[in-house]
């Protein structure tokens, strides 16, 4: 086999890759897992985002789930399953945070004892349905903001994490697309 593959695609450009120096780096370093000398980004810088991340997401987990619970009055059944439903997704987007944290070589931060200041979003316990559904709208709308700018950051230099951000946004922007219906009906 030869050291060097190459292919030449239609365009006319060539694509060439050497296996066996891919090879032998992938035996060096075994403790660093996932992570090869190629990755991009500042592997501290972006397990620290990451963690602010996974605060933000476990935030929003207990602020849905006490607005469940706490949801009252005429229209509160289907206010409350939303928030069952986003507590939920949230509490999803934090596991997978947590696992791309081990992926890179870190220690997810579950730590009660300064959850709040890693979080970009507030735990505000509302008073009124209404009130919950705006500091829900709110929470989505800084978790937008800090995913778009945590993407913008990763860009390509960690493809990977940058692609389960992006999935995460979308199911953000639904979120805060859900809140704004339920206070346009109210």
């Amino acid at each position: 086999m030869d050291q060097a593959s190459k292919q030449q695609s239609a365009a006319g450009e060539t694509f060439s890759i050497d296996v066996e120096a891919i090879r032998k780096r992938a035996r060096e370093n075994l403790d660093e897992g996932a992570v090869t000398q190629d990755y991009g980004a500042d592997r501290q810088a972006v397990l620290k985002m990451l963690n602010e991340a996974l605060a933000t997401e476990l935030v929003c987990v207990l602020r849905y789930k006490r607005h469940y619970f706490m949801a009252r009055g005429i229209h509160a059944d289907p206010v409350a399953a939303e928030f069952a439903e986003h507590a939920a997704q949230e509490q999803q987007h934090a596991d997978e945070i947590a696992q791309r944290i081990v992926q890179l070589g870190g220690e997810p931060d579950f730590s009660p004892a300064g959850l709040q200041d890693r979080s970009h979003s507030q735990y505000v316990e509302a008073d009124s349905l209404e009130s919950m559904i705006r500091e829900n709208l709110v929470a989505e709308r800084i978790a937008i903001d800090s995913y778009r700018a945590m993407i913008r950051y990763l860009g390509d230099k960690d493809p990977t994490t940058r692609r389960m951000l992006e999935e995460i946004l979308a199911v953000e922007e639904e979120h805060a697309d859900d809140m704004s219906d339920l206070l346009q009906r109210g």
